[in-house]
C-alpha cells in the first residue's frame, strides 16, 4: 500500500526535485520521509522561517524550484517573513506542510489556506487520495511557470490514506494547473507570456525612433527571460549604453558601455550618465523607487518604457507599458528597428571617457577608522581583492548593503542572493546562505550580514556550518540598527532603541564549530588570504567592528531631504 504521505514525495521526485529545506514535525515528517527516500537531497534547518529563505535562495542561486517542508500551525506560521519574500520576490518554491483533519481544526490549528492566501500564495489543499499525485505535479508546474511559490497542505487524517494502486502517474510534462487560491502578489495579465501585442510594440518602437540618448535598462525578470545576448544586440543597433537594477547586477559587466546598477548604489558618475538618456527601456524591471533612486536617477523628461509580463505600469514614472516577456520584445524591437537614426558618437564615446572605467573604487575618501574600529568603505574595498573569483554573494538587508554592493563584482544575477530586499525585511542572510551554497557548490558563497539581521537569523549560523561548504561570512557590527539609527535619529527618535553593546561573532561562530576571527584593521584580514589559499574549507566568519558613523551614499541621499532645513 501506498500512503498519501509516502505519494507526495515520491511525486515531487519524479517532478524533478532535486533539494528540500525543512523542520520535520509530525505534520510533515512521513512525507519528508518520502522525499529522502526517493532520492530528494535534504537540508535540515533549525528554524522554519529560516529553511523558507533557504529554498528562496535556492532558486534565485540556481532557477530551480526546491521544497520547503514544515509541520502543520506553528511550523506553517513561522514562515510568514521569508515566504512574503519569496512571493515579492517571484520565487519558485513548493511548500509543504501538514495541515488541520478533514474532520475538522484541532485545538492548535489555524486556517492556513487563508494564512497563504493573505501572502499571495497559490494553496493545493490535498482532500483525495485519488487526485493528490497529478495536484502535485500541477503546483510544481505553476511554481515553475508562474515563477511563484505554492502551498501543499496534508491535512491531519489523510497523511496515512491509501493512494489509490491504479491511479494514473502525473504527466510532469504537462500545462501546470492553477490551484485553489491564485493570488498573485503582482497584476500579471491573463493569456499567454511571449511577444508584445502589436500596438505596445508600436509605441515603443515610436520612442526609441527619436532616441539620441538610449539607455537599456534590465532587470531580474531579463535575466530570467534568457534577454541578455539579445539586449546586447538591441544596445548595439541603437547605440545605447546598459544599465540593470541591482537584482540583475552583473548582467552587462562584460560590455564596454556599461553603467553599472542603476540607482542609489550606482556611481556618481556613472548615474550622471544615466540621467542624460532621453528614452529609457526597462526589461524586467519593476522600477520601484531603489532603482530610481527616489526620482533622482532619470532626467524628469525623459521617456520611460516598461517591458514586463504585469497588466499596467508598475510605477507612475512609466510613460509606456509594453506587455511580455523581456527576450521576445527585445527580439521583436531588434526586427523592428532595422535602419534607426544614428545616436550621436559622443553618446557612448563620451560616456567611456567620463564613467566607465572608474567606479566607487577609483573614488577617494578620508578613512575614518579610529579607536579599534574599521572603516566600512576601508574594510569592503580590501576584501574586494581577497574574495574568491567564483562566489556567489549573499545580502542580509540593512544599512552595510552599500558597501558589498558598491566594491564587490557580482559575477552575473544568479551569483547576488538580495534577501529582504523585495519584503524590507533582515534576518534572511545567514539562512540564505545555505540555500546558495548547496545549490551552487562551484562558487564559494561570501554572505554580507549586519549584526542586526546576523543575531536575527543566528540558528542558520549553525546549519551554514554543518553543510562544510565553502563560505565566507562578513558580519558588518556597528552595534546598532544602523538604517534606522542614521535616518531617524536626527529626526528625535530615542538611540537607545536602535543601539546596543558589541557582540563577540567570532566567539559565537567558534563554538558552534566554524573558523572565526575579529577585524579591527585591514592586517586583520590576513586571515581570509589564509583560508582562500588552503581552499576555503567550512565557514569563516569575520566579527567587522565598523565604524557606525560613515553613512552609506545611498543612505545619506535619503536622508538629505528630510533633514534639510
Amino acid at each position: 500500500m501506498t500512503t498519501l504521505s509516502a505519494a507526495v514525495g515520491r511525486t515531487l521526485a519524479a517532478c524533478g526535485i532535486r533539494h528540500a529545506f525543512g523542520v520535520v514535525g509530525g505534520g510533515n515528517i512521513l512525507a519528508t520521509a518520502a522525499l529522502t527516500a526517493s532520492g530528494v537531497r535534504y537540508t535540515a534547518a533549525r528554524h522554519e522561517g529560516g529553511a523558507m529563505a533557504m529554498a528562496d535562495a535556492y532558486y534565485r542561486a540556481t532557477g530551480e524550484v526546491a521544497v520547503c517542508t514544515t509541520t502543520h500551525g506553528p511550523g506553517l506560521a513561522n514562515t510568514a517573513t521569508p515566504l512574503a519574500e519569496a512571493v515579492k520576490n517571484r520565487s519558485g518554491v513548493v511548500l509543504l506542510c501538514g495541515d488541520a483533519p478533514l474532520a475538522g481544526p484541532r485545538p492548535h490549528d489555524i486556517d492556513q489556506s487563508a494564512f497563504a492566501a493573505s501572502l499571495g500564495v497559490p494553496v493545493v489543499r490535498l482532500s483525495d487520495p485519488a487526485t493528490a499525485r497529478r495536484e502535485i505535479a500541477g503546483a510544481v508546474g505553476t511554481a515553475r511557470a508562474r515563477q511563484c511559490p505554492v502551498a501543499v497542505f496534508i491535512p491531519g487524517d489523510l497523511s496515512g490514506a491509501a493512494v489509490p494502486a491504479d491511479e494514473p502517474e502525473p504527466d510532469t510534462a504537462a500545462d501546470p494547473v492553477v490551484p485553489a487560491y491564485p493570488v498573485p502578489a503582482y497584476p500579471v495579465a491573463d493569456g499567454p507570456a511571449g511577444a508584445a501585442p502589436p500596438q505596445d510594440l508600436a509605441r515603443a518602437v515610436a520612442a526609441l525612433a527619436g532616441a539620441r540618448r538610449p539607455l537599456l535598462l534590465a532587470g531580474l525578470g531579463a535575466w530570467r527571460s534568457g534577454a541578455g545576448k539579445i539586449l546586447l544586440e538591441l544596445g548595439d543597433r541603437l547605440g545605447a549604453l546598459y544599465a540593470t537594477t541591482v537584482m540583475a547586477s552583473g548582467l552587462f559587466h562584460d560590455s564596454p558601455w556599461s553603467l553599472g546598477v542603476c540607482g542609489g548604489f550606482a556611481d556618481p558618475a556613472a548615474a550622471a550618465l544615466a540621467g542624460e538618456a532621453d528614452v529609457i527601456v526597462a526589461f524586467g524591471a519593476r522600477l520601484d523607487t531603489f532603482t530610481l533612486h527616489g526620482g533622482r536617477i532619470l532626467d524628469p523628461a525623459a521617456t520611460v518604457v516598461q517591458v514586463d509580463l504585469t497588466a499596467g505600469p508598475t510605477a507612475d514614472r512609466v510613460d509606456v507599458h509594453v506587455r511580455g516577456d523581456a527576450a521576445a520584445v527585445a527580439a521583436q524591437l531588434l526586427d523592428a528597428l532595422d535602419a534607426p537614426a544614428p545616436p550621436p558618437p559622443g553618446w557612448r564615446t563620451g560616456a567611456t571617457a567620463r564613467a566607465l572605467p572608474a567606479g566607487w573604487a577609483a573614488r577617494p575618501y578620508e578613512d575614518a577608522s579610529a579607536g579599534g574600529r574599521i572603516d566600512p568603505r576601508t574594510l569592503t574595498s580590501a576584501l574586494a581583492r581577497l574574495l574568491p573569483a567564483q562566489r556567489t554573494v549573499v545580502l542580509d538587508g540593512g544599512h552595510f548593503i552599500g558597501w558589498p554592493a558598491m566594491y564587490w563584482r557580482i559575477p552575473d544575477p544568479a551569483g547576488l542572493v538580495f534577501t529582504g530586499a523585495a519584503f524590507q525585511s533582515i534576518g534572511l542572510g545567514l539562512a540564505g546562505a545555505v540555500g546558495a551554497a548547496v545549490g551552487r557548490p562551484d562558487r564559494t558563497v561570501v554572505a554580507a550580514v549586519g549584526d542586526g539581521g546576523a543575531l536575527m537569523g543566528l540558528s542558520e549560523l549553525d546549519t551554514l556550518i554543518r553543510t562544510g561548504r565553502p563560505a565566507l561570512v562578513v558580519v558588518y557590527d556597528d552595534a546598532a540598527y544602523g538604517f534606522e539609527e542614521h535616518m531617524y535619529a536626527p529626526q528625535g527618535a530615542d538611540s537607545a532603541t536602535m543601539t546596543f553593546a558589541d557582540t563577540d561573532f567570532a566567539g559565537v561562530a567558534r563554538a558552534l564549530g566554524a573558523a572565526a576571527a575579529t577585524v579591527r584593521t585591514v592586517d586583520d584580514l590576513d586571515v581570509v588570504r589564509s583560508w582562500r589559499d588552503r581552499g576555503a574549507p567550512g565557514t569563516l566568519l569575520l566579527d567587522c567592528k565598523v565604524v557606525s558613523g560613515v553613512v552609506a551614499p545611498y543612505l545619506a541621499d535619503l536622508i538629505a531631504p528630510r533633514t534639510a532645513g
